[in-house]
């Protein structure tokens, strides 16, 4: 408080300390590594920013309570304790720390936990020569935020649970990151993401880590189950509701009550079913079909789409409404040709899992394999990686797997021809394109189009066991296009015969 006199009055004024402003902002490393610390110590001192530095979590501590520095980037491995309960003592201590927690081996656990107990952020050390100024200036404003707004709340930490979500790839520490903050919230949780990538398995994992983790996780995947059986399957029915309906039934959602419910292929629930699901996500209530008993339920919605919801919501065959009810925090896993890092990684661990199962030594692959593996695109993703390692188990002859035991009709490239090893670098779809022509060029008399939609349709029904809501999806159609495209070959085979 200054005073000020001017105009024969005496003013008092309130003036920013300038000293104040200009006040150095701490950062704490905290490592054993003693190179690393002088090589990060040299990238972040500045004149605006002292550094600290020591070599083990309790020391570290200590300076930490002493000094109360805007920013720790510790190593998870210290000693005597980890960086992760260093990281819990710190949060405890001041709830609104900023940390940083680096690994050399960051495991899918180790990056979701550390987001859940509060971590600004998880970073793999082979990555901090190219964003270690980025994160920590990054992690500095939000600190120099949070102490003007002072909004932050801690994060309870709950009991870890085991999860198979694999991946080292920048794109997938991001989902884990996602699924740390999400977790310990009751926000709805839209995952996006091509068929096969783990949308399921990220939908369990934001389970495993919120506080509903001891509750009941139900899936449920609406293009599975006919229409009129949905709204049954979800609400349950009482007895009489319909032809066949003998006794009473409890829905998922009932069943579900206190957990968590994860609706998968969300677009293709009908609209009567989607007015229902708004209506429980607003009030927390609903009705069995057939009763007029209003039951309550507590349950948390993580849904799961490979459509674009906002293209269905301007084809107005999805609920807006209820599209931003779902929507409030969106996670996308990216297929996994854009993350081919990965694909050794999910590899060696699909084959640690089939061992485990079979009681049998883990299968090894050569590096031949690995660069086969890596060039195919997976149409399938993840599920489709999974499938075709334990085809290859099962066709191997040895303990290590070679190019020739996996079953992707492709060789290894150094035995490729120029013009094979070409067509490798097309994707599926094309190389699905070359071989109709290729087809109608040797048989003149086959009218291509026709006998396209005709066996397309044909083996789409036997693919999906004769489930036309299916069929449909798998060949991008309406199920009554599908309907008038089967009476249509059921009307050709009666002339031919």
């Amino acid at each position: 408080m200054t005073k000020i006199a001017f105009a024969g009055r005496i003013g008092v004024v309130e003036l920013k300390d300038t000293r104040t402003m200009a006040k150095q902002q701490t950062i704490l490393l905290v490592d054993r590594d003693t190179d690393f610390l002088d090589w990060a110590k040299n990238q972040l001192q500045s004149k605006t920013a002292r550094v600290l530095t020591e070599e083990s979590s309790d020391a570290g501590y200590k300076t930490f309570c002493l000094e109360e520095p805007e920013l720790v980037l510790a190593e998870m491995n210290l000693h005597p304790f980890t960086g992760m309960e260093l990281l819990a003592r710190i949060r405890k201590h001041s709830p609104n720390a900023m940390v940083i927690l680096t690994s050399a081996f960051g495991t899918t656990q180790s990056v979701i936990e550390a987001m859940k107990i509060g971590a600004f952020d998880f970073v793999r050390k082979e990555q901090l020569p190219f964003n270690l100024k980025v994160v920590a200036d990054a992690a500095l404003l939000a600190a120099a935020e949070l102490r003007t707004a002072n909004a932050f709340k801690p994060q309870l930490t709950v009991e870890q649970h085991r999860d198979e979500i694999v991946g080292r790839s920048e794109a997938m520490q991001q989902v884990f990151k996602m699924v740390g903050r999400v977790a310990g919230s009751d926000a709805a949780v839209m995952v996006t993401g091509e068929s096969g990538a783990g949308k399921e398995l990220v939908a369990c994992a934001i389970h495993n880590y919120s506080a509903r983790s001891n509750r009941s996780f139900l899936a449920i995947n609406c293009a599975a189950i006919p229409e009129n059986l949905l709204e049954s399957e979800l609400f349950g029915h009482e007895k009489g509701a319909f032809t066949g309906a003998a006794t009473q039934r409890i829905g998922r959602f009932e069943q579900c009550n206190k957990g968590t419910l994860f609706l998968d292929e969300i677009g293709e629930m009908p609209l009567q079913v989607q007015s229902k699901i708004l209506r429980v996500l607003q009030e927390g209530e609903f009705s069995r079909v057939g009763g007029n008993e209003t039951l309550h339920t507590d349950v948390r919605i993580v849904c799961a789409t490979n459509r674009n919801l906002e293209d269905e919501v301007a084809k107005r065959t999805f609920r807006e409404d209820l599209f931003y009810r779902l929507n409030v925090v969106r996670i996308h896993i990216p297929p996994l040709r854009q993350r081919v890092e990965d694909i050794r990684l999910l590899a060696e661990y699909f084959l640690q899992k089939i061992a485990n199962r079979t009681h049998t030594p883990p299968l090894k692959l050569s590096e031949e394999s690995v660069r086969v593996l890596e060039s195919y695109p997976w149409p399938g993703n993840v599920r489709e990686l999974e499938n075709t390692l334990q085809r290859a188990s099962v066709l191997s002859t040895a303990d290590i797997l070679l190019p020739k035991d996996i079953p992707l009709g492709v060789a290894s490239p150094e035995t490729l021809s120029e013009g094979e090893a070409a067509s490798l670098e097309l994707m599926p779809k094309d190389r699905a394109v070359e071989v109709l022509f290729q087809a109608a060029s040797e048989d003149p008399s086959l009218p291509l189009l026709p006998w396209i939609e005709r066996e397309f349709t044909l083996r789409a029904m036997q693919k999906t066991g004769d489930n036309q809501v299916r069929a449909a999806k798998l060949l991008g159609i309406t199920r009554s296009t599908l309907r008038k495209r089967l009476d249509r070959n059921s009307a050709i085979e009666e002339e031919e015969e």
